[in-house]
């Protein structure tokens, strides 16, 4: 099933329907290449459609997260990021706190360490919303973290 084909299903699941302004929205999504902000996406909804308003770009992409659509991370700097689920398949984000990066990590990556949640606490992660906040390589010298014989490790 296409991307548009499940939102359109998931739509008229909720009593709505696939409007010319969300389909838009949702084309402007697969044109993406990562992560953009609702001002990013809304710049390029406007070269399409300048009826579309920024409320819309917003409402549509609130309806994508609920229907597990998109991603969204948030790298402390009030600009929330979206981009489509189905770019890089079901992984992980890594949110640089200085510079604002956003780099995807494969699944299987952090697959050990779910299933150790789920067997040691029964609890289920909901890695499409998983976003670890933290310094990337270019500004990690200028945030050292704890030095490594003070970490403590769950065992």
């Amino acid at each position: 099933m296409s991307c548009e084909e499940l939102f359109l299903k998931k739509l008229r699941e909720r009593g709505f329907r696939l409007t010319p302004q969300r389909e838009i929205v949702l084309r402007v999504m697969h044109q993406m290449a990562g992560f953009a902000t609702a001002e990013e996406i809304f710049q390029r909804v406007q070269a399409m459609s300048s009826a579309i308003d920024i409320s819309t770009v917003y409402r549509t992409l609130e309806l994508l997260q609920e229907f597990q659509m998109v991603s969204v991370v948030d790298p402390g700097d009030g600009q929330r990021r979206y981009e489509l689920v189905g770019v890089h398949g079901p992984h992980i984000h890594l949110v640089c706190q200085e510079c604002g990066e956003v780099t995807p990590i494969d699944l299987d990556e952090f697959q050990e360490f779910v299933d150790h949640i789920r067997r040691r606490h029964g609890f289920t992660i909901d890695v499409s919303q998983v976003s670890l906040p933290g310094y990337c390589n270019a500004c990690a010298s200028r945030h050292p973290g704890p030095a490594e014989e003070e970490m403590q490790y769950p065992g």
